[in-house]
């Protein structure tokens, strides 16, 4: 077992494309994506031949750690990589202090919000270990060949002195937005996706919406409540939806989802992804 150094993580990449079959084409960006995580955050990767694990501890959570990606190369299953990984992910995060382990998102900077149901080899080899299944998370998927045009809506909302835009220069005061209003684990991702949009009027914020934290999902998005009611929900997903369009997709992932009617409404999304998260107390 090694402790993969950054100049190492592209071995850690190849493996992860391989062998994440649900998530074709994000391996790579998954890796690259956990390896640079926000202040606060103490996370490592670990290798055997064929197989990578990566793990973090947050400051602001430092009893609970997160197994965040587990990957072993078709070529090599069968042999318990899986396992030896795990264990030894499970004793790095004792080191840092973690009295539990976990299969689950951890917020803001995270590749999936547990274990994918269809990924059963990981789901059986976490209950093999004594972990317990605690919560389900579930994704939507949306079609981006869709309808998502917004002009009359944007119009309608400048009548009514409303504003929407892309953030540019003015995307820290957007995070800060987002921060005082949700979380700073929201502002974190509004701060470093590809997308954000938000309204505004008379300068002051009303709503964001945001994409690309985690590599090709949308999300997080949110409206003030004062301004609730005025439609912007579904003029920034929309924006945001278009612009993951014209960088390529073809659909997009809504992640961790709550309000399922809204963004069924919105742009015909389905519920499609269930995660299982699992954990485990480390003795």
């Amino acid at each position: 077992m090694s402790r993969v150094r950054a100049a190492e993580l592209a071995g850690a990449a190849g493996i992860a494309e391989a062998a994440l079959t649900l998530d074709a084409g994000e391996g790579a960006a998954l890796v690259g994506h956990l390896s640079r995580p926000p202040a606060g955050r103490r996370w490592t990767a670990l290798a055997v031949d064929g197989g990578v694990v990566m793990a973090s501890v947050s400051e602001q959570d430092p009893e609970i750690g997160h197994l965040d990606l587990l990957a072993v190369h078709p070529d090599a299953r069968g042999e318990g990589r899986g396992r030896t990984l795990v264990r030894a992910a499970e004793e790095w995060l004792r080191e840092q202090g973690a009295r539990q382990a976990r299969f689950a998102g951890n917020p803001p900077c995270y590749a999936w919000p547990g274990i994918d149901v269809r990924y059963t080899a990981a789901a059986c080899l976490a209950e093999s270990l004594g972990y317990e299944r605690y919560h389900v998370a579930w994704n939507m998927t949306a079609d981006l060949g869709v309808d998502l045009s917004t002009e009359d809506e944007v119009a309608r909302l400048e009548k009514a002195g409303v504003t929407v835009r892309a953030a540019g220069e003015d995307r820290e005061r957007v995070a800060a937005f987002v921060g005082e209003h949700w979380n700073e684990r929201w502002a974190w991702e509004a701060s470093t996706g590809a997308g954000l949009h938000y309204a505004e009027r008379d300068g002051e914020i009303l709503g964001f919406a945001a994409w690309g934290s985690r590599p090709a999902w949308f999300g997080p998005m949110g409206t003030a409540p004062g301004a609730r009611g005025l439609g912007l929900g579904r003029v920034l997903l929309r924006r945001c939806l278009a612009e993951q369009r014209a960088a390529g997709q073809d659909s997009a992932q809504i992640g961790w989802v709550g309000p399922l009617r809204f963004y069924s409404r919105a742009v015909g999304a389905r519920a499609e992804r269930v995660f299982w998260l699992y954990r485990r107390d480390l003795a």
